[in-house]
């Protein structure tokens, strides 16, 4: 079947499917997508014969009334934070593929496409319950968790805004936080363009057909994401529209994109990480 039909996956289809993801976004690509903007300055020195003249230092230079030359840094494979919405409105399921099913699906391969750029990769969960992996270039750790996550419980509130105004700054290097998340929390636009000032930052808005019709609703069913258990929750919460977010997001210099359950998945992702490699940072 197709990648995108992941809602009835046992565990060692939804591994391979994930390789299988992972290989997708990455095929034909010779440069990472999970590395930092382009070259970064690292200081300047004295010129030595052999030097190129474009490399020159002419503030410098100046300054000194000696041939100065800058020097750049390559840019390096960025640790990956998978931010994961684990709350109950991820669970509301129109189709066969809920929201949640999506985005684990798109983590897993986000995963092991980044562990195959030699990019290690952590998870933060945006719920109720601490859930912080620190990044790590085991595969076979990263896979632990996402089966785990297979089976969380839903029946809890997002956390999306709490989790990154605590976990953000505590992050030194730069990094690529990858939020997955159906943005059921009203604050997270502004958490989310601060990030970007000092990290790279990519939105994956997973959207249900439903959610259309749901706006200000009262009670309804929702089913987790693998066992099939059905349980009650509530249509009063609002969520921030695909439109408005992807703006906002993209004036701050952040990447967003609308996942839809009922739609496929694949060509999109593709086509946003080819962009960031053409542009070695997300597309703008």
């Amino acid at each position: 079947g197709r990648l995108e039909d992941v809602g009835t996956l046992d565990s060692r289809q939804f591994v391979i499917g994930i390789r299988k993801l992972a290989d997708a976004l990455t095929y034909g690509t010779d440069r990472s997508p999970f590395l930092g903007a382009g070259i970064e300055y690292v200081q300047s020195r004295l010129y030595q014969p052999g030097d190129p003249i474009r490399s020159m230092d002419w503030r410098v230079t100046g300054r000194t009334g000696k041939f100065y030359v800058k020097e750049y840094e390559a840019p390096r494979s960025m640790a990956v934070h998978l931010v994961l919405d684990t709350s109950a409105s991820m669970t509301v399921g129109s189709t066969p593929r809920t929201k949640y099913a999506t985005a684990l699906f798109v983590a897993g391969g986000l995963a092991l496409a980044a562990l195959d750029r030699v990019s290690p990769v952590g998870v933060l969960g945006a719920g109720e319950r601490a859930l912080r992996i620190r990044p790590s270039l085991s595969s076979r750790r990263v896979l632990q968790w996402l089966l785990e996550l297979r089976s969380y419980r839903f029946d809890e509130r997002t956390t999306l805004t709490e989790r990154l105004r605590e976990f953000v700054p505590s992050v030194t290097e730069r990094a690529l936080f990858v939020v997955l998340s159906d943005l059921h929390d009203e604050d997270a636009l502004d958490v989310l363009k601060l990030a970007g000032q000092r990290h790279d930052v990519v939105v994956l808005q997973l959207q249900d057909p439903a959610e259309l019709a749901l706006r200000g609703a009262g009670f309804f069913r929702a089913r987790e994401a693998e066992t099939g258990r059905e349980f009650t929750t509530h249509g009063r919460v609002r969520w921030i529209d695909p439109d408005r977010a992807r703006a906002e997001l993209k004036r701050a210099g952040v990447d967003h994109l609308t996942l839809r359950t009922d739609e496929a998945f694949v060509p999109k992702l593709r086509h946003l990480f080819r962009s960031r490699v053409t542009v070695g940072r997300g597309a703008r």
